[in-house]
């Protein structure tokens, strides 16, 4: 995840041996309170994150396609 801060436990390997944040079996991110529906390491966020202001057109369209992929499971 190049310079980016973020905890090792919250990554994993891509298929092609980059990191990238994990998600969980649900298919969410690793990093997001359930609870909340918060960024549990908002300050330590990757810079993907941060390119993706949340509640932006282009977050809430991921956020869409998440969800959408979730429900055709």
């Amino acid at each position: 995840m190049g310079e980016d801060d973020v905890p090792a436990e919250l990554t994993e390997a891509d298929p092609w041996g980059g990191q990238v944040m994990a998600r969980l079996a649900d298919g969410w991110c690793a990093a997001l309170e359930r609870d909340t529906l918060r960024c549990g390491i908002y300050a330590r966020r990757p810079g993907i994150c941060r390119d993706f202001p949340v509640g932006g057109s282009d977050c809430i369209a991921e956020r869409s396609n998440l969800v959408a992929e979730i429900l055709r499971r």
